[in-house]
């Protein structure tokens, strides 16, 4: 063995000592560098906690398309209402929902014309109008926001088009030119987009319902297709023999055999017209004052044909160079870096003319700081930042440690299942208390009910008066067994309103109780609605020829069918439903099988028993009593009343409701048909879900809307509130640390002492 003091060999003490020396060195470094309060795990270096800049988050994969044409996931609305203005939009706290102006001027109201082409007065009967006209002005001196597509060389030429050969080198995202424009809207932007809708070249959600209202939308449609076809032909043939195309925007496409782009604005049709710059007329069939709606969404919104020009050049779709990936708008934000599923940063729009913020709301939103900030200009925040979170938990943790200031901004889920966590658990509840999180949740514009297939001879319509009849009182006796103020408190938390009839809150026409109250199923008893009992259900069930659940004539058992989407039998809500109806020794059959095979069996119409729902596309009562419209049956049309429920009465009031304009008769008139609905019972109308978000406490004017999509224009944040709580939340605790160093120190203390008492009698001669 070598020499423990000179080093060779085995180390020594002495070496032994110098690292944990040096280790104890570098351990006090770090404790006192954790001394400066710096948050740990902080996943942003730049310090931009203290800056007026908003986290959020992103689940799964990146907003796949933010053209506005094709955009309709609830995952690109904040960046598509963010960045584009429609003609119209909600007002943000007012309920129900109003319709306000956003790049119109107004509201504007429809003219109405004969088949004659001659005006109607407003109260002209609906079948008497042959077409509506909307001339719709637009606010003068709206900006684009600065993009390369607009940028021009000083002889007026297009910086960016043609581009040449190599043009797109070392280029990936707009930033990456650096040449930037801008012009001012005009109605000539709205027009492009709505000719875009009908463009062969792009994929339109929403061109079947348009095509249907805006007149000669569709005929538009099949003549584009057949320019687009000759373009591409001509493309394909003049690539081939190396030739360019003549029209102006198909060079740089020609060159590579690619189809020449197609200028929308050499092809027009009537129903839609700019009559000068700042006045759009679009023409609509017949009378639709539902269209009004269709101008708040994006598929309306402007498109400046330079952008699409600009997104058509060769190379440009390889990069992911679009509208898709790099939206051009007039919005209050714009689009300043996009990584596709990691990252994506919005910026306030530099040429956005500012909103004022809304002075009226709700009568509880004075009191809850919401009209603090009336008349203020919006945007209140300079950039959103959005991060690509994969798994909720990893998501969470960052919201509970004050990193993002909203988990999702389109997630409308996050509110009501924390406050549910909230219920669950004594420990969660402090902490968000603790933390002064705001879990705010409304009820949405959305009803998820059972349904009762009209066609089924057991639960169904009837052949004759008397089986109708009969037949209503078993509906009427399952509705009161179905207990869903039970099934909101058990499987959803208590975070759904129990429905008493199609329209949910937020809707015009919608009745809170008592006026509102299904008195088929409920009594208004000291000022609450209270359900029918179970004896009063046996009661009718008896009537309906079931006495305690059994055929009168056969005392065959009485069985229900459920089909169910699920993969599964069994499950707690279906176990939960077979003992309501157990109640009344009614057996309920599930009939599970997966989701094609479901909407199989509902476009045949073969299902007995259901559960379906819907989601407002606008807050109209048409938008949900049409569900329940006989010319709409899905088993006979294909349409959205997968009841296939059937009332010449209905049928007729809402023939009359789709053309009345809102106030009192148009009130009226749904009143009577939610009366009809709830006579009849062709739904168990079940609960109106909660939607909300979660917000911390520094995040100013946060109320969660389902309508209202450019929210994030009215939010603000407190930069210096969320750094202090940042830090605090966040900051190392470095007594156990002192502590163990401490251990340590005492752990080896008897060593040292034997290898000082070595050295010693080294240096006086003796060997250890």
């Amino acid at each position: 063995m070598g020499n423990i003091l000179t080093g060779s060999g085995t180390p020594g003490y002495r070496g032994v000592f110098r690292r944990w020396a040096r280790r104890l060195v570098a351990a006090g470094v770090v404790v006192l560098a954790g001394c400066s309060g710096e948050p740990v795990n902080s996943p942003y270096p730049d310090q931009s906690m203290a800056q007026n800049v908003l986290h959020t988050a992103f689940a799964q994969r990146s907003p796949k398309y933010l053209d506005p044409a094709s955009s309709y996931s609830s995952d690109e609305s904040p960046f598509t209402y963010s960045i584009y203005e429609p003609l119209y939009g909600y007002h943000y706290l007012k309920r129900p929902y109003e319709l306000v102006p956003r790049a119109a001027q107004e509201v504007a109201p429809p003219v109405y014309f004969g088949r004659n082409d001659q005006p109607l007065p407003d109260d002209a009967p609906g079948e008497d109008i042959a077409y509506s006209v909307y001339d719709i002005r637009i606010k003068p001196g709206i900006l684009f926001q600065p993009h390369p597509a607009f940028a021009r060389n000083p002889d007026g030429s297009y910086t960016y088009w043609p581009l040449p050969p190599d043009g797109l080198e070392n280029r990936y995202a707009i930033p990456d030119f650096p040449q930037t424009g801008t012009r001012e809207l005009t109605a000539h932007d709205y027009v492009y987009a709505i000719r875009r809708l009908a463009s062969p070249r792009v994929v339109s959600p929403a061109f079947g319902v348009l095509s249907s209202h805006i007149q000669g939308l569709r005929e538009y449609a099949e003549r584009l297709k057949q320019v687009d076809a000759e373009l591409k032909s001509a493309t394909s043939g003049l690539a081939n023999a190396g030739a360019g195309l003549a029209h102006a925007g198909a060079g740089p496409a020609a060159s590579q055999g690619l189809p020449a782009w197609l200028d929308l604005r050499d092809h027009a049709f009537d129903g839609v017209q700019a009559l000068d710059d700042h006045t759009l007329r679009i023409r609509v069939n017949g009378k639709y004052p539902q269209f009004r709606y269709w101008l708040a969404m994006t598929f309306t919104a402007p498109v400046p044909w330079e952008a699409d020009r600009f997104y058509q050049q060769p190379g440009m779709a390889q990069r992911n160079l679009s509208l898709n990936t790099w939206p051009v708008g007039t919005g209050a934000y714009m689009m300043v870096e996009s990584i596709q599923n990691r990252r994506h940063v919005m910026a306030r729009n530099p040429n956005f003319r500012g909103e004022p913020y809304p002075c009226e709301g709700t009568p509880d939103d004075q009191a809850k700081g919401l009209l603090a900030d009336c008349g203020k200009m919006t945007p209140f925040i300079d950039r959103i930042e959005f991060a690509l979170e994969k798994e909720s938990v990893p998501l969470m943790g960052k919201f509970l440690q004050g990193y993002y200031d909203i988990p999702e901004a389109d997630g409308g889920d996050y509110g009501v299942a924390m406050r549910v966590a909230a219920t669950d658990s004594a420990e969660k509840a402090e902490l968000y208390a603790d933390r002064g999180l705001q879990l705010l949740t409304s009820t949405a514009a959305q009803i998820t009910y059972l349904g009762f297939n009209w066609l089924d001879p057991v639960v169904g319509h009837g052949d004759t008066p008397e089986q109708q009849e009969k037949n209503r009182k078993l509906r009427q006796a399952i509705s009161i067994a179905f207990n869903w103020e039970q099934f909101v408190s058990i499987f959803l938390n208590d975070q759904a309103q129990v429905a008493q009839g199609p329209l949910p809150p937020g809707v015009a026409g919608y009745e809170p109780l008592p006026q509102g109250l299904n008195h088929q199923v409920y009594r208004w008893e000291d000022g609450r609605a209270v359900r029918r009992s179970l004896d009063e259900a046996r009661r009718l069930l008896a009537e309906a020829g079931y006495p305690d659940g059994r055929h009168a004539d056969t005392g065959e058992p009485l069985i229900l069918h459920f089909d169910s989407a699920g993969g599964l039998g069994s499950s707690p809500t279906l176990d939960w439903m077979r003992r309501q109806l157990k109640a009344l020794n009614v057996e309920l059959e599930i009939r599970a099988t997966d989701y094609n095979r479901f909407q199989d069996k509902m476009r045949q119409g073969v299902a007995q028993m259901f559960m379906w729902g819907w989601i407002a596309d606008y807050p109209d009562a048409e938008n949900f009593l049409f569900l329940l419209y006989g010319e709409n049956a899905k088993a006979k049309t294909g349409g959205e009343n997968a009841s296939n429920y059937q009332n010449p009465h209905y049928d007729a009031l809402f023939r009359k409701m789709r053309f009345l304009d809102e106030g009192s008769e148009k009130e009226q008139v749904v009143r009577e048909m939610i009366d009809i609905v709830q006579h009849d019972i062709p739904w168990m109308f079940g609960f109106y879900p909660y939607s909300g978000g979660a917000y911390q406490a520094w995040v100013g004017n946060a109320q969660p809307t389902q309508m209202v999509r450019n929210t994030l224009q009215y939010l603000k944040i407190d930069p210096q509130q969320r750094a202090h709580s940042v830090a605090l939340w966040n900051t190392p605790l470095w007594w156990p640390l002192w502590v163990l160093l401490g251990l340590v120190v005492v752990a080896i203390y008897p060593a040292w002492c034997v290898v000082q008492r070595r050295e010693r009698k080294t240096a006086l001669g003796d060997t250890p």
